[in-house]
């Protein structure tokens, strides 16, 4: 009797056992597939470089609209090197990015990061400058036609149509760069049709003052007869008319691109500055997390999402001023 008791209470502790390892076994898996299922998104940003107040704003604006929707942030700075880039995609993917917004330091320069991405079904948004090749979406804006209003601007500040008269200054970006490339092509589009107008060129800058500094030091000391400058971002210009203003030409005037708000109020307070074209990358920024999220969620984009641009001068510059902004904010809808 005693020892049948035994093999009664033995069997029940079994089974209790038994319920006790089951119950943790489910409740192990059920919280295993909520983390599953709960798995945090990661945007990954390869930006091209972080030298230009532009770059920058566009990258806290991207990390900004990530954080406000919830979602993971990872970002590299390529420093301008397509082999660094090509790196930091791959260092990306290994992190656990789900899609990649990627400037491109050249746009051929990362077709084995393309590659790797693509292996992975990682989606990539090109941002700011496309990239040559297969790409869900390219959020940016036509820098051809920026180039070409910044043209007809300077046309009308040398005298207009078909009387426009003087020697412009042009202060380049990036070789190579595809931006660079559509400033200088969109403006000439303008400014050759007129037959008094000559344009020099400096070497190439980078997108960055100091270096138009130096350059246009050069280019002032060679040609005495310059009227205006244009150069393909407002950091630039600022270093060009620095320059010029220490040398003595009072009435050189500027025209450039990006509506940096050092340039915006230098407008707005009437001086020799006279107009910038608006490139909002607080808007660029916001517009390529979000068009990277729809990508993630199955959503149609359109291949090409226009961030916009609008023309900043004396008329209406005063409207753009805004005392905690990088950037002059586009307005339109």
């Amino acid at each position: 009797m005693v020892n049948k008791l035994k093999s009664i209470i033995c069997s029940g502790l079994v089974l209790s056992m038994v319920f006790v390892f089951a119950g943790c076994s489910k409740s192990q898996t059920a919280n295993s597939t909520s983390s599953s299922s709960s798995k945090k998104i990661v945007i990954g940003f390869s930006q091209c470089t972080l030298q230009s107040p532009f770059y920058v704003s566009l990258m806290d604006a991207a990390k900004a609209e990530a954080k406000a929707k919830g979602v993971g942030f990872v970002y590299a700075d390529a420093q301008n090197g397509v082999q660094k880039q090509n790196s930091d995609i791959q260092d990306l993917i290994s992190k656990g990015a789900n899609v990649l917004l990627v400037n491109p330091v050249q746009s051929t320069g990362v077709q084995p990061a393309l590659s790797s991405a693509k292996s992975s079904n990682i989606p990539i948004i090109a941002v700011d400058r496309n990239i040559k090749g297969t790409v869900s979406s390219f959020v940016g804006r036509d820098n051809k036609k920026m180039g070409e209003l910044a043209g007809e601007s300077a046309v009308k500040l040398l005298g207009g149509v078909g009387k426009a008269i003087g020697t412009i200054l042009e202060v380049q970006g990036a070789a190579g760069d595809q931006v660079m490339m559509d400033r200088r092509d969109g403006f000439h589009l303008a400014v050759d049709k007129e037959k008094g107008i000559k344009v020099i060129q400096t070497s190439y800058c980078n997108y960055e003052r100091s270096m138009a500094v130096t350059a246009s030091q050069d280019a002032f000391q060679a040609h005495k007869d310059i009227k205006l400058i244009y150069a393909h971002n407002d950091d630039m210009a600022l270093g060009a008319l620095q320059v010029a203003t220490q040398m003595g030409y009072k009435d050189v005037k500027v025209v450039a691109i990006d509506g940096l708000m050092e340039a915006v109020k230098s407008i707005a307070s009437n001086s020799n500055y006279k107009a910038t074209l608006c490139n909002d990358p607080a808007y660029e920024g916001k517009m390529a997390v979000d068009t990277a999220l729809d990508v993630l969620a199955g959503k149609t984009v359109k291949k090409y999402v226009d961030a916009k641009t609008a023309l900043i001068d004396s008329a209406n510059a005063s409207t753009y001023v805004e005392a905690n902004k990088v950037f002059a904010a586009y307005k339109g809808k």
